[in-house]
Protein backbone atom coordinates (compact mmCIF):
# COMPACT_ATOMS: atom_id res chain seq x y z
CA UNK A 1 0.00 0.00 0.00
CA UNK A 2 1.53 3.56 -0.86
CA UNK A 3 1.52 5.53 1.20
CA UNK A 4 -0.17 8.82 0.63
CA UNK A 5 1.34 11.35 3.03
CA UNK A 6 5.36 10.30 1.88
CA UNK A 7 3.50 10.84 -1.72
CA UNK A 8 2.57 14.25 -1.19
CA UNK A 9 5.46 15.30 0.57
CA UNK A 10 7.60 14.16 -2.44
CA UNK A 11 5.44 16.16 -5.02
CA UNK A 12 5.16 19.34 -3.22
CA UNK A 13 9.07 18.64 -2.67
CA UNK A 14 9.75 18.48 -6.40
CA UNK A 15 7.13 21.12 -6.80
CA UNK A 16 9.34 23.64 -4.84
CA UNK A 17 12.66 22.41 -6.54
CA UNK A 18 10.92 23.42 -10.08
CA UNK A 19 9.62 26.91 -8.72
CA UNK A 20 13.49 27.32 -7.61
CA UNK A 21 14.96 26.40 -10.53
CA UNK A 22 12.37 28.48 -12.67
CA UNK A 23 13.14 31.74 -10.32
CA UNK A 24 16.63 31.20 -10.39
CA UNK A 25 16.43 31.34 -14.57
CA UNK A 26 14.23 34.11 -14.55
CA UNK A 27 16.78 35.71 -12.17
CA UNK A 28 20.76 34.39 -13.85
CA UNK A 29 19.06 35.18 -17.51
CA UNK A 30 17.49 38.46 -17.07
CA UNK A 31 21.22 39.17 -16.13
CA UNK A 32 22.98 37.56 -18.58
CA UNK A 33 21.76 35.84 -21.17
CA UNK A 34 24.30 33.37 -22.23
CA UNK A 35 24.42 32.01 -18.64
CA UNK A 36 24.65 28.61 -18.70
CA UNK A 37 22.64 25.43 -17.01
CA UNK A 38 25.00 25.20 -14.29
CA UNK A 39 24.80 29.20 -13.59
CA UNK A 40 21.06 28.73 -13.08
CA UNK A 41 21.67 25.67 -11.17
CA UNK A 42 23.93 27.20 -8.86
CA UNK A 43 21.60 29.95 -8.39
CA UNK A 44 18.97 27.65 -7.66
CA UNK A 45 20.77 26.09 -4.67
CA UNK A 46 20.61 22.52 -6.87
CA UNK A 47 23.11 20.41 -8.65
CA UNK A 48 23.56 20.30 -11.85
CA UNK A 49 22.46 16.73 -12.05
CA UNK A 50 19.35 17.87 -10.15
CA UNK A 51 18.91 20.73 -12.48
CA UNK A 52 18.50 18.10 -15.34
CA UNK A 53 16.89 15.46 -13.99
CA UNK A 54 14.05 18.32 -14.55
CA UNK A 55 15.09 19.86 -17.24
CA UNK A 56 17.48 17.47 -19.43
CA UNK A 57 18.28 20.39 -22.05
CA UNK A 58 18.23 24.40 -22.19
CA UNK A 59 15.62 24.27 -24.75
CA UNK A 60 13.19 22.22 -22.00
CA UNK A 61 14.13 24.55 -19.19
CA UNK A 62 13.22 27.64 -21.88
CA UNK A 63 10.17 25.56 -22.92
CA UNK A 64 9.21 25.87 -19.42
CA UNK A 65 10.09 29.14 -18.63
CA UNK A 66 7.94 30.33 -21.51
CA UNK A 67 4.59 28.70 -20.14
CA UNK A 68 5.50 29.93 -16.67
CA UNK A 69 6.03 33.86 -18.18
CA UNK A 70 2.64 33.51 -19.84
CA UNK A 71 0.95 32.16 -16.93
CA UNK A 72 2.23 34.96 -14.56
CA UNK A 73 1.63 37.85 -17.31
CA UNK A 74 -2.09 36.41 -17.44
CA UNK A 75 -2.18 36.42 -13.12
CA UNK A 76 -1.16 39.98 -13.41
CA UNK A 77 -3.90 41.30 -15.44
CA UNK A 78 -6.45 39.35 -13.66
CA UNK A 79 -5.18 41.03 -10.29
CA UNK A 80 -5.27 44.26 -12.08
CA UNK A 81 -9.14 43.66 -11.91
CA UNK A 82 -9.46 45.48 -15.42
CA UNK A 83 -13.17 45.23 -15.88
CA UNK A 84 -13.23 47.37 -12.67
CA UNK A 85 -13.45 51.44 -12.74
CA UNK A 86 -12.91 53.79 -15.61
CA UNK A 87 -10.12 52.63 -18.15
CA UNK A 88 -7.33 54.88 -17.27
CA UNK A 89 -7.34 53.93 -13.82
CA UNK A 90 -7.45 49.93 -14.61
CA UNK A 91 -4.34 50.92 -17.41
CA UNK A 92 -2.61 51.89 -14.45
CA UNK A 93 -3.55 48.83 -12.50
CA UNK A 94 -2.22 46.68 -15.20
CA UNK A 95 0.97 48.56 -15.41
CA UNK A 96 1.75 48.36 -11.73
CA UNK A 97 1.14 44.44 -12.11
CA UNK A 98 3.04 44.66 -15.15
CA UNK A 99 6.32 46.76 -13.53
CA UNK A 100 6.91 43.99 -10.78
CA UNK A 101 7.35 41.56 -12.98
CA UNK A 102 10.60 43.11 -14.43
CA UNK A 103 12.72 40.51 -14.14
CA UNK A 104 10.61 37.97 -15.63
CA UNK A 105 9.62 40.13 -18.68
CA UNK A 106 13.71 41.34 -19.10
CA UNK A 107 14.49 37.63 -19.50
CA UNK A 108 11.89 37.26 -21.87
CA UNK A 109 13.65 40.40 -23.87
CA UNK A 110 16.67 38.97 -23.52
CA UNK A 111 15.86 35.33 -24.57
CA UNK A 112 13.78 35.78 -27.80
CA UNK A 113 13.54 31.82 -28.02
CA UNK A 114 11.25 32.06 -24.95
CA UNK A 115 8.84 33.61 -27.30
CA UNK A 116 9.26 31.00 -30.43
CA UNK A 117 6.44 29.00 -29.15
CA UNK A 118 3.08 28.40 -30.20
CA UNK A 119 1.91 29.89 -26.74
CA UNK A 120 3.07 32.85 -27.79
CA UNK A 121 1.29 33.32 -31.49
CA UNK A 122 -1.94 33.00 -29.88
CA UNK A 123 -3.62 35.63 -28.29
CA UNK A 124 -3.35 35.74 -24.40
CA UNK A 125 -6.28 35.46 -21.49
CA UNK A 126 -3.94 39.08 -20.64
CA UNK A 127 -4.16 40.56 -24.74
CA UNK A 128 -8.01 39.61 -24.56
CA UNK A 129 -8.26 41.72 -21.52
CA UNK A 130 -6.47 44.70 -22.53
CA UNK A 131 -8.04 44.93 -25.66
CA UNK A 132 -11.47 44.89 -23.98
CA UNK A 133 -10.08 47.42 -21.56
CA UNK A 134 -8.65 50.11 -24.28
CA UNK A 135 -12.22 49.44 -26.42
CA UNK A 136 -13.96 50.28 -23.43
CA UNK A 137 -12.02 52.94 -22.58
CA UNK A 138 -12.97 54.27 -26.12
CA UNK A 139 -16.22 53.68 -25.93
CA UNK A 140 -15.84 56.01 -21.97
CA UNK A 141 -14.19 58.60 -23.91
CA UNK A 142 -11.10 58.58 -21.45
CA UNK A 143 -8.48 56.16 -24.06
CA UNK A 144 -7.42 57.96 -27.41
CA UNK A 145 -10.05 56.83 -29.97
CA UNK A 146 -7.29 56.66 -32.81
CA UNK A 147 -5.16 54.34 -30.90
CA UNK A 148 -5.91 51.25 -31.61
CA UNK A 149 -5.84 48.18 -29.27
CA UNK A 150 -2.77 46.72 -30.39
CA UNK A 151 -1.06 49.61 -30.62
CA UNK A 152 -1.75 50.61 -26.94
CA UNK A 153 -0.47 46.92 -26.14
CA UNK A 154 2.98 47.71 -28.11
CA UNK A 155 3.12 51.44 -26.49
CA UNK A 156 2.36 49.45 -22.88
CA UNK A 157 5.19 47.30 -23.20
CA UNK A 158 7.57 49.54 -25.22
CA UNK A 159 7.55 52.05 -22.01
CA UNK A 160 7.38 49.28 -19.41
CA UNK A 161 10.52 48.19 -20.61
CA UNK A 162 12.30 51.71 -20.72
CA UNK A 163 11.68 52.05 -17.19
CA UNK A 164 12.57 48.28 -16.09
CA UNK A 165 16.07 49.52 -18.39
CA UNK A 166 16.46 52.55 -16.36
CA UNK A 167 16.14 50.85 -13.41
CA UNK A 168 19.25 49.05 -14.42
CA UNK A 169 20.86 51.22 -16.08
CA UNK A 170 20.80 54.80 -14.61
CA UNK A 171 20.24 53.57 -10.98
CA UNK A 172 16.69 55.20 -10.62
CA UNK A 173 14.61 53.49 -7.80
CA UNK A 174 11.96 51.32 -8.81
CA UNK A 175 9.78 53.82 -7.49
CA UNK A 176 10.58 56.28 -9.41
CA UNK A 177 10.97 54.24 -12.66
CA UNK A 178 6.98 53.23 -12.07
CA UNK A 179 6.26 56.95 -11.60
CA UNK A 180 7.61 57.76 -15.37
CA UNK A 181 5.86 54.30 -16.58
CA UNK A 182 2.77 55.28 -15.14
CA UNK A 183 3.19 59.20 -16.26
CA UNK A 184 4.29 58.49 -19.65
CA UNK A 185 1.33 55.82 -21.05
CA UNK A 186 -1.38 57.80 -19.21
CA UNK A 187 -0.20 61.05 -21.40
CA UNK A 188 -0.40 58.40 -24.38
CA UNK A 189 -3.22 57.16 -24.46
CA UNK A 190 -5.59 60.07 -22.97
CA UNK A 191 -8.45 61.00 -24.94
CA UNK A 192 -8.27 64.30 -26.94
CA UNK A 193 -9.60 67.06 -24.82
CA UNK A 194 -12.63 68.73 -26.40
Amino acid sequence: MVDRTSVDVESRARARTRRAILDAAITVLSQHSSASLGDVADAAGVGRTTLHRYFPERADLLTALSADVLAQIDAAAERAQLDRGPAPDALDRLCQEFFELGDILMCVFSQPELMNTPAWEECSDADRALIRLVERGHAEGTLDPALDPLWVQQVLWSVLYAAWQHTRENSVSKHRALDLCLRSVRKVVAANPG
